[in-house]
């Protein structure tokens, strides 16, 4: 099974360790996983997220940044409602 969550974040950023514990405890609530990439490993990530870091993506498209609130990433996450 694949991380469906992508964490963006860097050493010493106070935000992406707000963020991980939320994409922690909402991956482990719904049996999902997630990678964490260090962007100042990469100077490309670097130049394209910035100062904008945690970035969030899920399912490979950008879903928050700075912050993650827990129910929109849950929400995200879920299966779509059915009519």
């Amino acid at each position: 099974m694949s991380a469906r969550v992508t964490l963006y974040s860097r050493t010493g950023c106070h935000l992406c360790d707000d963020a991980r514990v939320v994409v922690e405890q909402v991956c482990a609530e719904l049996g999902e996983e997630y990678a964490e990439v260090d962007i100042d490993l990469d100077p490309e990530l670097v130049e394209r997220f910035g100062h904008e870091v945690p970035v969030t993506f899920v399912d490979g498209r950008q879903h928050d940044f700075w912050r993650v609130d827990a129910d929109r990433l849950r929400a995200a996450l879920s299966p779509p409602a059915q009519a």
